[in-house]
């Protein structure tokens, strides 16, 4: 009979973590396992990076600007291009292997950290300010989005979170911030005497409905139409440096004050006076600080680590957290870890595809190799590789991956995993490392009685315990 703390050492591991390495359960029980969680959180640091030195969002910006100004250049026969420099093929590189390295690094990390709750925790930021790669030139940006805006202050104040992430290029060009303009703005003035193809000179509301629908209040959170325009004319004017700009200022985040709605705005009752960039930050503040975010983000976060309909008192015990300490997201961690509710013994959340291929290897003590080892069982699987499929980010309820074709596509996958892998494996003692006291005994002896060691590992990756967390 398991002991109470060998049971919650499991649960630690596999529910608040990312799946179970060889002897983490172990370590996690020796520890105590609501004090190797806690452990994990570190304000001063942020969640860890994949990359020591990615390619930041502005180069990346301003090399996809070039590419796309040498390709209008050779459509209209501008000049002669040497193919060892062909502007389309090295762009086509750089589209490839940008988001490919990536996404590898971030794998890599997920598959090897010994801090699997700091990681969870940091890809549940990413996921709720999502940026999609649906898009050519967002494609090159999801990675340092998430490096750059999320993961540094996933352990800081919310209002810093949304703040950077709402500033980042990678969320101004995902939703569309860079195209819209005030129509009372000089911008718009000089664009109704000039029209120039391609720019419509309008406002557009996309990045001012997602803060409101989707990061801060919520849908319930008590907010109009007019107030989500009202929000779009307060940023107008926040966009992204292009080649016309100071060699400083390509790629990165500018304000255009030319731009800018001029005059005061009305948002959810409040008054602000007109200021440039500051009337939206102050706009972005109060949001953060608004008991409606607080309600709807806590709901999402008890939803994603306990269940799918979460308990009301988890809810209520991190929104209690969120208010008492102003938004301060190491004590929501805290209280999330310490909340009884989130030690309920019965698995409710089912693994999202990426979750199960990251805790398949965790469960060997390997990693992915290569882009190819993981990128194309994700878009078998329906979780396309830095493509979510809307600003909402991936679903990771049960009732979105629990079709009876995703199951079969999993265990096609268990099956090749484990072709691959098995050969110099012994099942039993995975099996007891990755599930600890979760293992049940009809599992266990599945794995015990396997005809071959590959047959052994794919009832282990595809039985219950390790499917849900």
């Amino acid at each position: 009979m398991a002991s109470p703390n060998d049971l919650n050492a499991a649960i630690a591991v596999t529910r608040f973590g990312l799946g179970a390495r060889p002897g983490e359960i172990a370590t996690a029980a020796a520890a105590g396992p609501r004090q190797w969680l806690i452990s994990q959180i570190r304000p001063a640091g942020g969640a860890d990076q994949p990359q020591e030195t990615p390619e930041t969002a502005g180069s990346r910006l301003r090399n996809f600007r070039l590419y796309q100004q040498d390709r209008r250049q050779m459509r209209e026969g501008q000049g002669e291009v040497d193919p060892s420099e062909d502007p389309v093929r090295i762009a086509a590189r750089m589209l490839r292997e940008g988001p490919a390295v990536d996404f590898l690094a971030r794998a890599r990390l997920a598959a090897t950290t010994p801090a699997g709750f700091r990681e969870r925790w940091a890809l549940f930021w990413a996921n709720h300010f999502t940026v999609s790669g649906v898009k050519l030139i967002t494609s090159v940006l999801v990675g340092p989005f998430e490096q750059e805006a999320i993961r540094p202050r996933v352990f800081g104040r919310f209002e810093d979170l949304l703040v950077a992430s709402t500033a980042h290029q990678g969320m101004l060009v995902y939703l569309d911030q860079v195209q819209s303009v005030g129509p009372r703005s000089p911008a718009a003035a000089y664009l109704r005497r000039q029209p120039m193809p391609g720019v419509g000179g309008g406002l557009n509301e996309n990045l001012a409905r997602e803060i409101l629908e989707l990061h801060t209040v919520g849908v319930k959170g008590g907010y109009s139409q007019e107030d989500v325009t009202e929000v779009a004319r307060a940023l107008t004017g926040w966009s992204v440096g292009g080649l016309r700009e100071a060699v400083s200022q390509r790629g990165e985040y500018v304000f255009r004050q030319n731009a800018h709605e001029p005059g005061a705005r009305t948002v959810m009752g409040k008054i602000y006076p007109a200021a440039g960039p500051e009337q939206g930050l102050a706009i972005l503040k109060d949001l953060a600080a608004h008991p409606a975010t607080a309600r709807h983000i806590c709901g999402k976060i008890a939803r994603h680590f306990v269940a799918d309909d979460p308990p009301p008192a988890l809810v209520a015990r991190l929104e209690a957290a969120w208010t008492e300490s102003g938004g301060h997201l190491t004590r929501v961690a805290e209280a999330l870890v310490n909340a009884p509710e989130a030690w309920d013994p019965a698995p409710r959340k089912l693994k999202t595809p990426y979750e199960f291929l990251i805790s398949s290897w965790r469960a060997i003590g390997g990693q992915p190799g290569a882009i190819e080892h993981i990128s194309p069982p994700l878009l078998g699987m329906g979780q396309r590789v830095f493509s979510a499929p809307s600003p909402k980010g991936w679903s990771d309820e049960a009732i979105t991956w629990a079709a009876p074709d995703a199951i079969i596509k999993r265990m096609a996958w268990a099956e090749g995993f484990s072709a691959v892998v098995a050969a110099d494996l012994d099942p039993s003692p995975i099996a007891a490392g990755a599930l600890g006291a979760r293992l049940g005994e009809p599992v266990r002896k599945a794995v015990a009685r396997a005809e071959s060691r590959q047959e052994a590992l794919s009832i282990l990756l595809m039985s219950p315990e390790f499917q849900r967390r």
